[in-house]
């Protein structure tokens, strides 16, 4: 009796924890968007604004994971962070389990430019950090590989879910779009695989934010070394087809990684 009440309990703090996040994550970015946004456009020089309002993000989700840590919401365990502490300006390719993953990456890397839903660029609470961070949208596949170029060169990790949306379940992922073969080509930069897992589940594409798993869930992230855009490519190839070996050379690498730690089911 004791112990299923102290489950109980223990579930309803978590629910109004991270309801609490939530809210507080809400208030921010729509904050962000009203005040911070219209006067970071008044910063004279554009460079400086954008390497200020990227870590200005990245020590708010530093500090957002930490809360849900210590609200006993979420645990974290990560392998290869210092790559994306301390590694130069690279492609992060990640699968996408979750809706924390960009949240997560963000807090981990310093130095971070994501590719983002192009839906996310009128949500209020969204749109001032998209434009200010000088993310880009997803919406224009040449104007997204242009872009992705323009940041790495300025010295920005692009980070990726090649998925577009979070996966479908558990054993299996959305088929990768080549945006980051194409940007690897273009720049020469390298491509840091990434492996996300959330176990047990948690806000995943059929999950509420108000589906409370039965324990504070752990956020798992694993980085590999990085890997040269070159190894898949045939001699001569021409840059679709080049492009088109690429997206299916880090898959396949990302799906077998998946399977090895065990954060993909195998399916029968």
């Amino acid at each position: 009796m004791a112990t299923a009440l102290t489950t109980r309990v223990n579930t309803a703090w978590r629910l109004a924890a991270t309801g609490l996040a939530f809210t507080v994550f809400g208030i921010c970015g729509l904050l962000f968007s009203i005040v911070v946004f219209p006067l970071a456009w008044l910063w004279p020089h554009r460079a400086s604004r954008q390497r200020t309002v990227t870590l200005v993000i990245h020590w708010f989700f530093r500090a957002l994971v930490r809360a849900l840590q210590w609200l006993g919401v979420m645990k974290l365990d990560v392998h290869g962070a210092e790559q994306l502490r301390n590694g130069g300006p690279a492609i992060v390719v990640a699968n996408h389990p979750t809706y924390l993953d960009v949240m997560v990456l963000l807090a981990l890397t310093p130095r971070a430019c994501c590719v983002v839903k192009n839906a996310h660029w009128g949500n209020p609470c969204f749109w001032g950090i998209v434009r200010a961070a000088e993310y880009i949208s997803n919406a224009d596949p040449a104007e997204l590989v242009e872009a992705g170029a323009r940041q790495l060169a300025a010295g920005y990790t692009m980070i990726i879910f090649p998925e577009g949306t979070r996966s479908p379940a558990k054993d299996r992922l959305h088929p990768f779009s080549r945006g980051f073969a194409h940007m690897a080509l273009n720049v020469g930069a390298p491509i840091l695989p990434v492996l996300m897992d959330c176990d047990p589940p948690a806000f995943t594409k059929t999950m509420r934010w108000y589906d409370v798993p039965p324990r504070a869930f752990c956020m798992k992230v694993a980085v590999l070394p990085a890997v040269s855009a070159a190894r898949y490519v045939p001699p001569g190839a021409p840059a679709m087809l080049a492009a088109r070996a690429i997206t299916t050379g880090i898959e396949t690498h990302i799906t077998d990684h998946l399977l090895q730690y065990g954060f993909l089911e195998a399916r029968n």
